[in-house]
């Protein structure tokens, strides 16, 4: 009997075996695919910026070395560097900095761009570029010297070295060491490069509005290491007695805030920044592992806003959808008197196993807000639609105010919809028809902004 019992038992065993090897190598196969596909994304940006950086050297230097009366080619380059400084906020965006200091670079790339962009749009014959603005010029062309070559030597090593931007993220993620720390440094030092052009004259345009932004603007008073603890672990839902590590990051600055790190145990994968003035959560992250999906778009979204309205950052609206090894990350704008507020967007990353929230940038959203009164379009819809293009297959429309090319907040019609075979966000202004923005979007944001229109 025993004979006859094995003889049915085992092939089924060895069925069952091959099918968990089968399936298992097919996990494998799919985790390294998706892995594959984000190594691939963060070297195309990091060598687009690097491209993009020396371009703007180079733009930089014509526009020096062009004479007095060639201001319509010094315009030009002015133009063109604008435009590749804007690329290269972009690759820096697509990078996984936000465990970095970087907010130095970024914020002088932003002041960079607006101060070319403002000085090309004028009539430079008639309102030539004064001697404070070629002394302007003459330190971005030295800063953007340093940086780009800097950028080409880290460029250079992860070539030659053959490094990989996933084990930087995940080392960083985790509080590891990074076995390499060429990635790390050569960014710690750009941003510390920043340092040396805190005397830029950028004209009072620029100032006026980036004084309006960043640190300065954050309400509240300074909180303590121990008053940081606290928000932490009511934030986190710990004990009273959790162990948490807090470091102070850019000690005597506006930019101050503290790092705060679970530790020890299941909760040391929850790390967090606060702002110094305030308290204000400025990111966190969860980085327990995420292994299936079960989740829907919608189902998402929901627990976003839930998430979000819970902790009080009230009513908002989700404007883009990226998903990512069984996460999606949802961009999300405030919502008032049905206007949705661009300046005041975060980002929430989703786990679509069991709807948790395991991550939440929240900068810009702390950074801009401020009690805004958007009013109301003096066109209406319709007549804004007119100067959309007639084959344009429109899908939704929203009243968002954005900021436009020169920092300015206007409100508009938001109309999405597809032309051309591609899926596209027009920005048509609401007071006089005009275009002011217009974006190319994923089928994952057509989806989510669907779902809510």
């Amino acid at each position: 009997m025993y004979k006859r019992m094995s003889g049915v038992l085992f092939p089924i065993l060895v069925i069952a075996l091959i099918g968990a090897g089968v399936w298992g190598y097919q996990e494998h196969q799919e985790k390294n695919s998706v892995l594959i596909k984000a190594e691939n994304q963060y070297q195309r940006a990091f060598h687009n910026l690097s491209y993009n950086l020396d371009q703007v050297h180079n733009e930089l230097g014509k526009a020096l070395a062009l004479g007095a009366d060639s201001h319509q080619f010094q315009r030009k380059s002015l133009i063109s560097v604008w435009r590749m400084t804007n690329m290269a906020q972009s690759d820096v965006n697509q990078l996984p900095l936000a465990l970095m200091p970087f907010n130095r670079t970024e914020d002088f790339l932003s002041k960079m761009a607006d101060f070319a962009y403002r000085t090309s749009i004028r009539d430079l014959d008639k309102e030539p570029l004064t001697d404070d603005e070629m002394k302007t010029l003459h330190a971005l062309y030295d800063y953007s010297k340093k940086t780009a070559n800097e950028i080409r030597s880290m460029q250079a090593k992860v070539l030659q070295e053959n490094l990989r931007w996933m084990d930087v993220e995940m080392a960083l993620a985790s509080e590891e060491e990074v076995l390499d720390n060429t990635i790390v440094d050569g960014f710690k030092t750009v941003d510390k490069q920043v340092n040396a052009y805190e005397d830029i004259n950028w004209g009072p345009s620029t100032s006026a509005i980036f004084e309006k932004r960043g640190f300065k603007a954050l309400s509240g008073k300074t909180v303590t290491e121990e008053e940081v603890k606290q928000k932490a672990r009511q934030f986190f839902g710990l004990d009273p007695d959790a162990e948490l590590t807090v470091t102070e990051n850019g000690k005597g600055t506006e930019y101050a805030s503290y790092s705060v790190v679970a530790g020890g145990g299941e909760d040391s994968h929850l790390s967090a920044d606060y702002s110094k003035k305030g308290g204000h959560l400025i990111w966190f992250m969860n980085t327990r592992p995420v292994e299936s999906e079960q989740l829907t778009v919608e189902q998402a979204r929901e627990r976003a806003q839930a998430f979000l309205r819970k902790h009080g950052f009230g009513d908002m609206q989700a404007v883009a959808y990226d998903p990512y090894n069984h996460s999606a990350s949802l961009t999300m704008a405030r919502v008032t008197d049905g206007v949705l507020i661009y300046p005041e967007k975060l980002t929430v990353r989703v786990a679509l196993d069991n709807g948790e929230i395991v991550g939440l940038h929240a900068a810009d959203y702390i950074y801009n807000q401020k009690e805004r009164k958007p009013g109301k379009p003096k066109l209406s819809a319709e007549e804004a639609r007119k100067s959309l293009n007639g084959n344009f297959d429109l899908q939704s429309t929203n009243v968002a105010l954005i900021e436009n090319e020169i920092k300015q907040e206007v409100l508009c019609y938001e109309f999405i919809g597809r032309i051309n075979g591609g899926q596209y966000r027009i920005y048509i202004n609401a007071e006089n028809g005009m275009e002011e923005k217009l974006e190319r979007l994923r089928e994952a944001d057509v989806d989510v902004n669907e779902n809510v229109s």
